[in-house]
């Protein structure tokens, strides 16, 4: 038996781990999309580093798109096996894989206009609408706690990751030998006291463990409450200077926190009377998938839909549409909140609001969540003085603030609370996995003061065999 490292080895995007046994069969743990490494992003995402009509059998971990995104590209490359994930899962990949391949349809056209005058070859989306269809095909649902056998010698169970709706640890038992080998992927993990969702469980004692490790070298919990942080950058930005709020935002998860947060300010009459816009169709699309889900709250939520029956609606929101609507925005001089997508700034609306409002010192550009590195975001967060955008150089002439808080990422306090329920004496090796490579150094250390005596941190197409 082995396992080899597609993706988010050494990086934080891409999730892709192809678990073999040794009768044949082959399990592929997530199937994401590469995202904001610069040039190399296009070809990483063309070429699996594997063929995908080998792999039998996949199980979905949650529905971010680095974590879901090829799974369309998988299908239509040869693989027709099972895509096993949780019911909410699935209603957010359909949206956000439809979502994608319409970015890929529309990208390869734009790109094919230039190419076309040049008499450059054409180029073609990763997939399209009809490659999404055929995939959800595909899927098949397994809730929290259910076991389910995929052979004789493979089965496994989800637990709740509390990373986004739906998000689930994947654990594996394979029976070889006589001998059962139990293996646990965490996805990602979230945050113990997660503003809208239940804590990650715990799970049952693992040999091998593929965990993530985005923030493993960061603690979030010295920093004040969200609702506080964003209301004082609101206050300042829109009352003091006049300006307005742009919120590089994910969809799925960040923008339905910044929507409960805002809600609970208006509930406690402290919200600014001024515009909110969430500017993503998809955002929309997702924050109905969440209400559809009630059973994913934690107790504090479900308190407060006892008298709030949309905990996500409050007074001068309005989610915007049209593309009209949004270019709309940019001539509207009156201060406001922007919330859009991407929350990287690495394409989408947002990256226009920012185009159109950086060069001005009464506007802040709030980052509410990772971003990485060589991406639009982590260029701004990094303290850039000047970025690029739709390739012309702009001057950061606006504020650029952090909510470091808000990550859906557990810190490493969190990573750590994830791993309590093992003995580390048992756990015969721990694969860091999604984190940069320097963070992952630090927090295999930190690992190691826990008692975990053998930590790897596998590389892109690492093969490992597991005893």
């Amino acid at each position: 038996m082995n396992i080899t490292f597609h993706g988010a080895a050494r990086n934080v995007t891409g999730s892709k781990h192809l678990l073999r046994l040794n009768d044949g069969t082959s399990i592929l743990l997530d199937c994401g999309m590469f995202q904001g490494l610069g040039e190399q992003t296009e070809e990483m995402n063309e070429h699996f580093g594997f063929n995908p009509k080998g792999v039998t059998h996949m199980i979905l971990s949650h529905a971010h798109i680095d974590h879901c995104g090829l799974i369309p590209r998988l299908v239509a490359e040869g693989f027709d096996g099972n895509i096993y994930c949780t019911s909410a899962t699935m209603d957010l990949t359909r949206i956000l894989l439809l979502d994608s391949a319409k970015i890929q349809m529309q990208d390869a056209e734009y790109s094919n206009k230039h190419r076309a005058r040049k008499g450059l070859p054409l180029l073609s989306p990763l997939y399209t609408e009809d490659d999404v269809m055929e995939a959800l095909r595909l899927f098949k649902i397994v809730e929290y706690g259910e076991e389910f056998t995929i052979t004789p010698a493979l089965k496994f169970n989800f637990t709740d990751a509390g990373h986004i709706l739906g998000s689930a640890a994947v654990h594996i038992t394979v029976t070889e030998n006589g001998k059962d080998t139990y293996i646990t992927f965490s996805g990602d993990v979230g945050r113990y006291g997660d503003l809208l969702l239940k804590s990650p469980q715990t799970f049952e004692q693992a040999n091998y463990i593929l965990l993530e490790s985005t923030y493993g070298d960061s603690l979030h919990k010295d920093l004040g409450p969200i609702e506080e942080s964003l209301l004082e950058v609101i206050k300042q930005t829109c009352e003091v200077k006049g300006g307005k709020v742009i919120i590089p935002a994910f969809s799925v998860g960040r923008t339905q926190e910044l929507l409960y947060a805002l809600n609970s300010l208006e509930l406690k009459g402290t919200l600014p009377d001024i515009p909110y816009y969430v500017d993503s169709p998809l955002s929309e699309k997702a924050t109905q998938v969440l209400m559809n889900h009630p059973e994913v709250y934690n107790k504090d939520v479900q308190e407060v839909l006892k008298t709030d029956a949309n905990p996500f609606g409050f007074k001068g929101l309005k989610f915007i549409e049209s593309v009209e609507e949004s270019k709309a925005l940019n001539n509207d001089p009156r201060p406001c909140v922007i919330i859009s997508s991407s929350g990287m700034a690495e394409a989408g609306r947002v990256k226009h609001h920012i185009k159109n409002n950086i060069n001005n010192p009464k506007n802040t550009i709030l980052m509410v969540g990772y971003a990485e590195p060589n991406s639009l975001g982590g260029r701004l967060l990094r303290g850039d003085h000047e970025v690029h955008i739709f390739g012309e150089m702009y001057e950061v002439k606006a504020e650029v603030r952090s909510i470091k808080s808000m990550s859906a990422h557990g810190d490493y306090d969190d990573l750590l609370h994830f791993l309590a329920c093992q003995d580390p004496a048992l756990v015969k090796t721990v694969f860091l996995v999604h984190g940069e490579y320097d963070v992952q150094q630090h927090f295999a250390g930190k690992l190691k003061e826990h008692g975990f005596k053998h930590i790897e941190i596998p590389y892109q197409h690492q093969k490992i065999v597991l005893e």
